[in-house]
Protein backbone atom coordinates (compact mmCIF):
# COMPACT_ATOMS: atom_id res chain seq x y z
CA UNK A 1 0.00 0.00 0.00
CA UNK A 2 1.54 3.01 -0.95
CA UNK A 3 1.90 6.00 1.40
CA UNK A 4 0.71 9.78 0.07
CA UNK A 5 2.98 12.43 1.88
CA UNK A 6 1.82 15.74 2.81
CA UNK A 7 3.31 18.35 0.45
CA UNK A 8 5.40 21.35 2.62
CA UNK A 9 4.65 24.48 2.45
CA UNK A 10 7.15 25.37 0.07
CA UNK A 11 6.12 23.04 -2.76
CA UNK A 12 2.23 23.96 -2.03
CA UNK A 13 3.78 27.86 -2.53
CA UNK A 14 5.99 26.67 -5.87
CA UNK A 15 2.60 25.17 -7.03
CA UNK A 16 0.71 27.58 -6.64
CA UNK A 17 2.65 30.08 -8.08
CA UNK A 18 2.78 27.68 -11.41
CA UNK A 19 -1.25 27.47 -11.09
CA UNK A 20 -1.20 31.38 -11.23
CA UNK A 21 1.88 32.22 -13.79
CA UNK A 22 -0.34 29.32 -15.81
CA UNK A 23 -3.84 31.12 -15.38
CA UNK A 24 -1.98 34.40 -15.86
CA UNK A 25 -0.63 33.73 -18.80
CA UNK A 26 -3.81 32.20 -20.25
CA UNK A 27 -5.59 35.03 -19.24
CA UNK A 28 -2.93 37.56 -21.33
CA UNK A 29 -3.23 35.12 -24.31
CA UNK A 30 -7.29 35.44 -23.93
CA UNK A 31 -7.10 39.38 -23.63
CA UNK A 32 -4.59 39.49 -26.36
CA UNK A 33 -7.05 37.44 -28.69
CA UNK A 34 -9.82 39.43 -27.45
CA UNK A 35 -7.96 42.94 -28.75
CA UNK A 36 -6.64 41.39 -31.89
CA UNK A 37 -10.47 40.64 -32.32
CA UNK A 38 -11.99 44.02 -31.08
CA UNK A 39 -9.39 45.48 -33.08
CA UNK A 40 -10.27 43.94 -36.12
CA UNK A 41 -14.08 44.50 -35.60
CA UNK A 42 -13.22 47.81 -34.64
CA UNK A 43 -11.65 48.33 -38.70
CA UNK A 44 -14.23 46.44 -40.45
CA UNK A 45 -16.74 48.68 -38.82
CA UNK A 46 -14.82 51.92 -39.45
CA UNK A 47 -14.38 50.90 -42.56
CA UNK A 48 -17.60 50.36 -43.04
CA UNK A 49 -18.62 53.83 -41.67
CA UNK A 50 -16.40 55.02 -43.66
CA UNK A 51 -17.69 53.93 -46.40
CA UNK A 52 -20.93 54.85 -45.78
CA UNK A 53 -19.72 57.94 -45.13
CA UNK A 54 -18.21 58.42 -48.19
CA UNK A 55 -21.35 56.83 -50.27
CA UNK A 56 -23.38 59.31 -47.96
CA UNK A 57 -21.16 62.14 -50.01
CA UNK A 58 -20.88 60.95 -53.37
CA UNK A 59 -24.35 61.09 -53.36
CA UNK A 60 -25.19 64.53 -51.66
CA UNK A 61 -22.56 65.89 -54.49
CA UNK A 62 -24.47 63.72 -57.19
CA UNK A 63 -27.77 65.38 -56.27
CA UNK A 64 -25.92 68.59 -55.73
CA UNK A 65 -24.66 68.13 -59.47
CA UNK A 66 -27.63 66.98 -60.76
CA UNK A 67 -29.79 69.96 -59.40
CA UNK A 68 -26.95 72.32 -60.41
CA UNK A 69 -26.99 70.84 -63.96
CA UNK A 70 -30.66 70.88 -64.22
CA UNK A 71 -30.70 74.73 -63.08
CA UNK A 72 -28.21 75.71 -65.50
CA UNK A 73 -30.01 73.57 -67.90
CA UNK A 74 -33.31 75.69 -67.45
CA UNK A 75 -31.42 79.15 -67.32
CA UNK A 76 -30.19 78.60 -70.65
CA UNK A 77 -33.14 77.19 -71.82
CA UNK A 78 -35.21 80.51 -70.53
CA UNK A 79 -32.53 82.52 -71.42
CA UNK A 80 -32.42 81.19 -74.86
CA UNK A 81 -36.44 81.46 -75.15
CA UNK A 82 -36.35 84.81 -74.04
CA UNK A 83 -33.79 85.78 -76.28
CA UNK A 84 -35.82 84.22 -79.15
CA UNK A 85 -38.80 86.03 -78.37
CA UNK A 86 -36.88 89.07 -78.39
CA UNK A 87 -35.50 88.62 -81.64
CA UNK A 88 -38.91 87.44 -82.88
CA UNK A 89 -40.41 90.59 -81.24
CA UNK A 90 -37.80 92.93 -82.84
CA UNK A 91 -38.29 91.39 -86.06
CA UNK A 92 -42.40 92.00 -85.76
CA UNK A 93 -41.74 95.54 -85.11
CA UNK A 94 -39.31 95.75 -88.14
CA UNK A 95 -41.99 94.46 -90.26
CA UNK A 96 -44.93 96.39 -88.77
CA UNK A 97 -42.79 99.64 -89.69
CA UNK A 98 -42.06 98.62 -93.03
CA UNK A 99 -46.23 98.42 -93.30
CA UNK A 100 -46.68 101.39 -91.54
CA UNK A 101 -44.42 103.05 -94.07
CA UNK A 102 -45.96 101.78 -96.81
CA UNK A 103 -49.50 102.57 -95.37
CA UNK A 104 -48.44 106.04 -95.52
CA UNK A 105 -47.26 106.43 -98.16
CA UNK A 106 -50.45 104.89 -99.71
CA UNK A 107 -52.02 107.71 -100.29
CA UNK A 108 -49.07 108.75 -103.16
CA UNK A 109 -50.61 106.82 -105.08
CA UNK A 110 -53.37 108.66 -106.52
CA UNK A 111 -51.70 111.69 -106.25
CA UNK A 112 -50.70 111.56 -110.14
CA UNK A 113 -54.49 111.32 -112.09
CA UNK A 114 -52.66 109.86 -115.05
CA UNK A 115 -51.03 106.68 -112.75
CA UNK A 116 -54.18 106.55 -110.90
CA UNK A 117 -56.58 106.35 -114.10
CA UNK A 118 -54.57 103.85 -115.42
CA UNK A 119 -54.45 101.67 -111.66
CA UNK A 120 -58.31 102.18 -111.39
CA UNK A 121 -58.49 100.67 -114.92
CA UNK A 122 -56.56 97.48 -114.21
CA UNK A 123 -57.94 97.11 -110.83
CA UNK A 124 -61.31 97.15 -112.52
CA UNK A 125 -60.78 94.60 -114.91
CA UNK A 126 -59.39 91.98 -112.37
CA UNK A 127 -62.03 92.18 -110.08
CA UNK A 128 -64.55 91.55 -113.58
CA UNK A 129 -62.34 88.90 -114.46
CA UNK A 130 -62.17 87.38 -110.89
CA UNK A 131 -65.73 87.36 -110.15
CA UNK A 132 -66.86 86.61 -114.32
CA UNK A 133 -69.75 89.19 -114.21
CA UNK A 134 -70.52 91.13 -117.38
CA UNK A 135 -72.79 93.73 -115.40
CA UNK A 136 -70.99 95.57 -112.03
CA UNK A 137 -71.35 98.29 -109.63
CA UNK A 138 -68.24 100.07 -108.70
CA UNK A 139 -67.46 101.74 -105.50
CA UNK A 140 -65.62 104.86 -104.92
CA UNK A 141 -64.48 107.99 -103.17
CA UNK A 142 -66.72 110.92 -104.68
CA UNK A 143 -63.19 112.69 -105.15
CA UNK A 144 -62.50 109.72 -107.38
CA UNK A 145 -65.62 109.70 -109.71
CA UNK A 146 -64.24 111.62 -112.51
CA UNK A 147 -61.54 109.06 -112.69
CA UNK A 148 -63.41 106.38 -112.08
CA UNK A 149 -65.58 107.43 -115.29
CA UNK A 150 -62.83 107.71 -117.40
CA UNK A 151 -61.62 104.07 -116.45
CA UNK A 152 -64.67 102.75 -116.35
CA UNK A 153 -65.07 104.46 -120.30
CA UNK A 154 -61.86 102.37 -121.00
CA UNK A 155 -62.68 99.36 -120.00
CA UNK A 156 -65.72 98.87 -121.61
CA UNK A 157 -64.18 99.57 -124.58
CA UNK A 158 -60.81 97.43 -123.96
CA UNK A 159 -63.83 94.43 -122.91
CA UNK A 160 -65.53 94.90 -126.61
CA UNK A 161 -62.49 95.30 -128.79
CA UNK A 162 -60.59 92.10 -127.27
CA UNK A 163 -63.64 89.81 -126.33
CA UNK A 164 -66.67 91.41 -128.26
CA UNK A 165 -68.28 91.16 -124.67
CA UNK A 166 -70.67 94.20 -123.68
CA UNK A 167 -69.59 95.30 -120.20
CA UNK A 168 -72.22 97.40 -117.89
CA UNK A 169 -70.49 98.98 -115.03
CA UNK A 170 -71.71 101.97 -113.41
CA UNK A 171 -70.47 103.76 -110.30
CA UNK A 172 -72.69 102.97 -106.73
CA UNK A 173 -73.01 106.73 -105.95
CA UNK A 174 -75.44 105.41 -102.94
CA UNK A 175 -72.63 103.69 -101.24
CA UNK A 176 -69.33 105.53 -101.72
CA UNK A 177 -65.86 104.57 -100.65
CA UNK A 178 -64.92 106.57 -97.17
CA UNK A 179 -62.56 109.80 -97.82
CA UNK A 180 -60.81 108.60 -95.32
CA UNK A 181 -59.48 105.89 -97.70
CA UNK A 182 -56.08 106.11 -99.94
CA UNK A 183 -57.50 105.01 -102.83
CA UNK A 184 -58.77 101.91 -104.81
CA UNK A 185 -62.38 100.76 -105.72
CA UNK A 186 -64.94 98.05 -104.45
CA UNK A 187 -66.39 95.98 -107.85
CA UNK A 188 -70.01 95.16 -106.78
CA UNK A 189 -71.77 91.93 -108.82
CA UNK A 190 -74.11 89.22 -108.24
CA UNK A 191 -76.48 91.38 -107.66
CA UNK A 192 -74.95 92.69 -104.43
CA UNK A 193 -74.02 89.67 -103.31
CA UNK A 194 -70.58 89.67 -104.47
CA UNK A 195 -67.75 91.96 -103.67
CA UNK A 196 -64.11 92.27 -104.64
CA UNK A 197 -62.28 95.00 -102.38
CA UNK A 198 -60.02 97.01 -104.48
CA UNK A 199 -59.17 99.42 -102.04
CA UNK A 200 -55.36 99.92 -101.47
CA UNK A 201 -55.84 99.84 -97.72
CA UNK A 202 -57.11 96.02 -98.40
CA UNK A 203 -54.50 94.94 -100.88
CA UNK A 204 -51.51 96.54 -98.46
CA UNK A 205 -53.48 93.87 -96.20
CA UNK A 206 -53.53 90.90 -98.26
CA UNK A 207 -50.05 91.55 -99.78
CA UNK A 208 -48.86 91.19 -95.87
CA UNK A 209 -50.23 88.29 -95.52
CA UNK A 210 -48.51 86.70 -98.51
CA UNK A 211 -45.82 88.06 -99.06
CA UNK A 212 -44.92 87.77 -95.03
CA UNK A 213 -42.73 84.61 -96.12
CA UNK A 214 -40.97 86.18 -98.74
CA UNK A 215 -40.07 89.37 -96.64
CA UNK A 216 -38.96 87.58 -93.67
CA UNK A 217 -36.03 85.23 -95.91
CA UNK A 218 -35.10 88.39 -96.99
CA UNK A 219 -34.68 90.25 -93.97
CA UNK A 220 -33.84 87.88 -91.75
CA UNK A 221 -32.34 84.72 -93.55
CA UNK A 222 -34.07 80.87 -93.36
CA UNK A 223 -35.70 80.02 -89.80
CA UNK A 224 -33.58 77.00 -88.80
CA UNK A 225 -36.46 76.18 -86.55
CA UNK A 226 -38.79 76.27 -89.88
CA UNK A 227 -40.51 72.92 -90.76
CA UNK A 228 -42.78 73.41 -93.21
CA UNK A 229 -42.60 75.86 -95.66
CA UNK A 230 -46.11 76.01 -97.69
Amino acid sequence: MSQHHALSDEQVGKELLKMTSFIKEEAEEKAHEITIKANEEFSIEKAKLVQQAKDAIDDMFTKMFTAAAMSQSITQSTMANKTRLNVLGAQEDLVDHIFLEAENKLAEGSSDKASYEGLLKALIIEAILAMDELDVQIRARKADYPLVKKAIEAVVKEFKDKTGKNIKATIDEKNPVPEGCAGGIIVVGGNGFIDINNTFETRLALLRDSAMPTMRKTLFGLNSNRKFFD
